[in-house]
C-alpha cells in the first residue's frame, strides 16, 4: 500500500459495508482500511491515530438510528467532513461447489440475518447463527474451510474470499440504505476547502432545551426564518437528568452565512449548542440489478 494511502477505519472486517461506502465516498483515492470489529473500537482507533478518517453508520431506513454513535461522536473531538448513503446488498455465500440443500448454518451480524428472514423461510434446516460481523463471518469460512456452512455478507466480501455466492440480492427489503457519515480530526481545515469551493450546504447540530413549553417550537420557528431546512431530528434523554433531552439535528441550507445567522438566533435559547460538522450532502447509491433474488443452480 502506499505512503500516501489515506488510512480509513471501519467497523466491520475488510469486505464489510463499511469498506464498500468508504471506496464509494473517497472514489479513486488511494485508502488503506483499518478494520474496527466494534464503534468503540473505531473511535479508540482514531483518538490514538489522529491522521485517520472513519466511517460509522448513523442510520439505517429500517432499523432506523444507530443512538450508540450519536453520543461517541457528540463526546469525541472528532468532526463529520462527509456523508455517503449506500444502499445495502446481502449476498448468500459458502465455499464453492456446494448447493443450498447442502448448507446447514449460516453465520452472519444480527442485523443482516433480520433482514434477510423472509428467504431463509423457504430454507427451514438451515439455522441462522448471529456472529459479529458479516465480512468476518464469511472470512471465518473461507480460513477454515468450512464446508456446509454459509454466510450473509456482502459482493466484495465474496470476492475477497474466494467463496461463491448461492443466492444474491436476499434482503427483504430492496429500499434498504444506510447513511454513513466520515469523520475526522481534520475536520475543519478539510471544511475549509469546501467552503472556498462553495460546496458545503450541510451541518449536524447537538443542543438541549429547558424543560419548558414550547421550547423546541421557537427553535424550529427560527430555522424556518432563516430558510434552514431541518431534515431530521433525533433526541436521546441526558443521564441523570428526568425528562431532559439532547436533540440531534441535521440541516440543509444555500446560503452559508444565513445559516451561521440562525446559529447564532437559537443559541440564546439552546443549552450546549454544538456543531458536529458542516459538509457537501452526500450522494446515494442505488442498485444496478432489478433487485430480484437469483439463485445458484444446485449441483
Amino acid at each position: 500500500m502506499s505512503k500516501t494511502a489515506k488510512r480509513i477505519a471501519i467497523q466491520g472486517w475488510p469486505g464489510a459495508n463499511h469498506e464498500i461506502a468508504a471506496k464509494a465516498y473517497f472514489e479513486d483515492e488511494n485508502i488503506e482500511v483499518v478494520p474496527c470489529l466494534t464503534f468503540p473500537d473505531l473511535f479508540d482507533t482514531l483518538k490514538q491515530d489522529r491522521d485517520c478518517y472513519g466511517i460509522i453508520a448513523i442510520e439505517n431506513t429500517l432499523v432506523g438510528s444507530l443512538l450508540p454513535n450519536y453520543t461517541m461522536l457528540k463526546d469525541s473531538d472528532l468532526v463529520i467532513i462527509g456523508e455517503y448513503k449506500l444502499r445495502i446488498k446481502h449476498q448468500f455465500l459458502a465455499l464453492p461447489g456446494q448447493s443450498i440443500e447442502e448448507i446447514k448454518e449460516v453465520y452472519s451480524h444480527p442485523m443482516a440475518i433480520a433482514q434477510c428472514e423472509a428467504f431463509f423461510k423457504n430454507y427451514p434446516h438451515i439455522k441462522l447463527i448471529e456472529s459479529e460481523d458479516t465480512a468476518l463471518s464469511a472470512k471465518r469460512i473461507a480460513d477454515e474451510q468450512l464446508k456446509g456452512v454459509g454466510a450473509i455478507a456482502s459482493e466484495l466480501a465474496g470476492e475477497m474470499y474466494e467463496l461463491e455466492t448461492l443466492a444474491k440480492n436476499i434482503e427483504t427489503n430492496k429500499k434498504n440504505f444506510t447513511r454513513f457519515l466520515i469523520i475526522s480530526d481534520r475536520g475543519k481545515t478539510e471544511n475549509d476547502e469546501l467552503l472556498e469551493q462553495n460546496k458545503i450546504n450541510k451541518s449536524s447540530i447537538v443542543f438541549s432545551l429547558p424543560h419548558e413549553e414550547g421550547s423546541l417550537s421557537k427553535i424550529l420557528t427560527i430555522l424556518a426564518f432563516y430558510n434552514i431546512n431541518l431534515t431530521k431530528i433525533q433526541s436521546l434523554p441526558i443521564v441523570g437528568q428526568e425528562w431532559e433531552y439532547l436533540f440531534y439535528v441535521d440541516l440543509t441550507f444555500t446560503d452559508y452565512k444565513r445559516y451561521l445567522q440562525s446559529l447564532d438566533a437559537i443559541r440564546p435559547l439552546t443549552k450546549k449548542l454544538k456543531s458536529l460538522g458542516e459538509y457537501a450532502s452526500g450522494k446515494q447509491s442505488y442498485p444496478v440489478h432489478n433487485g430480484d433474488i437469483e439463485t445458484a443452480h444446485s449441483n
